[in-house]
């Protein structure tokens, strides 16, 4: 059982920048996706970013992909998402998660089931 912590968050002003960290310990999967996913009043949970462990590959939703960058570090227990450009909308409880996942299916980072929850941030801009 992996456990996830969380860090970071806050208030920002439009255009400003804000960044989380997401330590994990535990059973961390050797073949897995970490990253975040939000979700706002009202709204659907939304996968924001994620990294896939055994490589770069990165899969960012189409609303952050340009303004939102995510870091694994090389022990592959921290994860970082650097938030520039905050947008209103970008208003959300960030929860980080990992799940078992590989490159081909890294594009389904939000959907479905089987994620390990960090205790989640709050983010408002």
């Amino acid at each position: 059982h992996v456990q996830l912590v969380e860090s970071g968050g806050g208030s920002v002003q439009a255009g400003g920048s804000l960044r989380l960290s997401c330590g994990a310990s535990g059973s961390i999967y050797g073949d897995a996706c970490v990253g975040w996913l939000r979700q706002a009043p009202g709204k659907e949970r939304e996968g924001v970013a994620a990294r896939y462990t055994g490589d770069d590959k990165a899969y960012y939703a189409d609303s952050v992909r340009g303004r939102f960058t995510i870091s694994l570090n090389n022990a592959k227990n921290t994860a970082i998402l650097e938030m520039n450009i905050l947008k209103p909308e970008d208003t959300a409880i960030y929860y980080c998660a990992q799940r078992r996942c590989s490159p081909a299916t890294i594009g389904t980072w939000g959907r479905g089931g089987g994620y390990s929850w960090g205790q989640g941030t709050q983010v408002t801009v």
